[in-house]
């Protein structure tokens, strides 16, 4: 059996018999590092594009063309993976991209650079898998770090960089479906925001327990994107708000829920794991809040909603919900003044 570090936010639980550990709440966040004055001074990372490994004749790096497809729509490119029979809604571009890395370093912010919170031992995780990779940014740095363990990194896209670690690669596949790797294999399983992305959040844990080593963890972490405030700034009527409902509607409606985190320790636990600990995490959006790393990590998470913000929205709330193009455009004008707005103390949890 295998343990799960689940977070409610951010959570993690155990494959193997041990008693229960109660979830306990974190309502606020510390962090560090230094955030550059303008976004612009966030170094790009040259060896990120849309290749996949050196070795063209690997299996993990080698991909048919079906998958190298891309579809282009409202300007942004999006995924075509086999198809359309499991289309995912946000766009695989460089900006979408770049959106992705920024959450990457908030989220090292939140967990005190910190790449995960489960009690493992890295030094004697032998194989460790990251479930909707995205740019891979994590599973290289977890490589980088450990160079004894074999981290694999699934996702949809063939997104991640050329240059890897010897002992990171990539495989491109829907980890919705099942799951080519072995039973019983992997010490460490990671997920991070894949919230809006899974139609059957029960059936995903249950594969992640029957492919997690005996005494493996599993670390599962999800933003709860229902805005809030304590202060009352956020009224009944923000624009905060209303794109919250908007993205829970059209979740909804295509059969994928966005609200995740709130379930995340009943799915675990439901999969079989073990040892479950939970932790929530406050994270303001702007720098309205008066602790100086609080103010630093709203900073990166402004940049995150607003980098990201049109990317999310397009194709949901075209394609799912039938606004038009102009309709979405004016929406995401909106949020992102309101974004702005540091009268607004708005934050979420993780």
């Amino acid at each position: 059996m295998a343990d799960a570090a689940s977070s409610g936010g951010i959570g993690a639980a155990k494959a193997q018999n041990a008693s229960q550990i109660d979830p306990s709440v974190l309502t606020t966040a510390e962090a560090s590092a230094t955030l550059p004055q303008d976004l612009h001074d966030i170094e790009d990372d040259p060896d990120v594009d849309s290749a996949l490994g050196a070795d063209p004749e690997s299996d993990t790096t080698s991909l048919a063309s079906t998958i190298l497809r891309h579809r282009e729509e409202f300007g942004r490119t999006y995924h075509k993976f086999r198809g359309e029979d499991n289309p995912y809604w946000g766009p695989n571009d460089e900006q979408q991209n770049d959106q992705l890395d920024i959450g990457h370093h908030m989220f090292l912010l939140l967990l005190k650079n910190k790449l995960y919170l489960a009690p493992i031992d890295p030094e004697s995780c032998r194989y460790v898998l990251d479930l909707g990779t995205g740019t891979g940014i994590w599973a290289i740095d977890f490589a980088d770090a450990y160079p004894n363990a074999d981290v694999t990194g699934v996702d949809l896209s063939p997104i991640q960089p050329s240059w890897l670690p010897p002992n990171c690669h990539f495989v491109i596949d829907d980890i919705t479906k099942p799951w080519e790797e072995p039973e019983n294999h992997f010490d460490f399983i990671h997920l991070r925001c894949l919230y809006g992305s899974v139609a059957d959040w029960p059936g995903l844990y249950k594969q992640a327990f029957e492919h997690a080593a005996p005494g493996g963890w599993i670390q599962s972490m999800e933003i709860d994107i229902q805005f809030a405030s304590d202060d009352g700034t956020l009224g009944p009527d923000h624009t905060m708000l209303q794109w919250s409902d908007v993205f829970f509607e059209a979740g909804q409606k295509m059969g994928k829920t966005f609200k995740v985190a709130h379930n995340t320790v009943a799915w675990v636990e439901d999969a079989g794991f073990q040892d479950i600990h939970s932790r929530w995490f406050k994270v303001p959006v702007g720098r309205w809040p008066k602790d100086k790393s609080m103010k630093e990590l709203g900073m990166w998470n402004f940049h995150y909603c607003f980098e990201g913000c049109e990317g999310w929205a397009l194709y949901l709330l075209t394609k799912v919900l039938g606004w038009s193009i102009d309709e979405c455009r004016v929406f995401v004008a909106k949020f992102r003044n309101a974004l702005k707005d540091n009268k607004t103390h708005a934050y979420y949890l993780v």
